[in-house]
């Protein structure tokens, strides 16, 4: 018993950052070294240098005009992600109503709204809207919806049926099913729909941007490749790339696992 005792009362040892930590570090090191390289040899116009990017960097956080931007590009992901999961899901659940319209959505409106590409969608918004925000939301939605009507089809399609003959057991009222049965049982689809759309929303909103958008890291990395400031165009790679890997790491797939661990069988 005081054997085991002494054991507990013993102070954990520290251990160090693990081999893949370091593997990775030293790749880090090793690009960052190879970029400072490269620039040092190419034109800063071509190749800015790693601290020429980071102080670029710096001045992005600290002024209100290119903040201004990133918050048109937040607006305009955030819109066309809401818009387009409604939809998406709207179409999902109308087969699960409506059997008979399955072809129609599945065979029809599915593969042609999931063929065509951002740039049409843009060219095509830029004629009805002109270069507005609504021609960059509205572009983004249209690439969106496939994601949303897929996933949420899926959903709906490994449902338990179990539990929906248990829920009309208790309730014959469709929106009361709905919203205690069907949703929570889509939760860990509805999460990971979310997910996948906004990785893939900030790769066309640039694109969007770029062509239809009159704000916008978009349009901001237009004027900076019009001005061949080769630094912005960095910077805002790097922002872009830094944000959404931060929010998928750090909320999405958190939200995620936990509600995949409650919901999902």
């Amino acid at each position: 018993m005081a054997t085991a005792e002494l054991a507990v009362e013993q102070p954990r040892r520290w251990r160090g950052p693990s081999a893949r930590t370091w593997v990775a570090r030293a790749f880090t090191l090793g690009f960052l070294a190879i970029w400072e390289a490269a620039a040092f040899v190419a034109p800063s116009y071509l190749l800015p240098g790693p601290g020429l990017v980071a102080q670029r960097l710096w001045t992005f956080v600290t002024s209100w005009r290119d903040l201004g931007h990133l918050g048109a590009s937040l607006f305009h992901v955030g819109a066309a992600i809401a818009i387009s999961f409604v939809i998406g899901s709207l179409l999902a659940l109308i087969p699960y109503y409506v059997p008979m319209l399955r072809f129609a959505i599945e065979r029809r409106i599915g593969p042609f709204v999931n063929s065509f590409s951002a740039i049409g969608w843009t060219l095509l918004a830029t004629m009805w809207f002109g270069v507005t925000p609504l021609t960059v939301i509205f572009a983004i939605s249209a690439v969106l919806v496939p994601f949303a009507l897929v996933n949420m089809a899926a959903g709906l399609t490994n449902i338990d049926r179990d539990v929906i003959e248990m829920g009309t057991s208790f309730t014959r009222r469709q929106l009361r099913m709905f919203v205690l049965i069907l949703v929570p049982s889509l939760y860990p689809f509805i999460f990971a729909t979310l997910r996948i759309m906004f990785g893939v929303a900030w790769k066309v909103t640039l694109t969007a941007e770029l062509f239809g958008g009159n704000s916008g890291l978009g349009y901001m990395i237009n004027m900076a490749r019009q001005e061949f400031d080769t630094t912005t165009i960095f910077a805002a790679i790097i922002l872009i790339i830094a944000f959404v890997h931060g929010v998928d790491e750090l909320v999405l797939g958190p939200l995620q696992g936990s509600v995949s661990r409650h919901y999902a069988r």
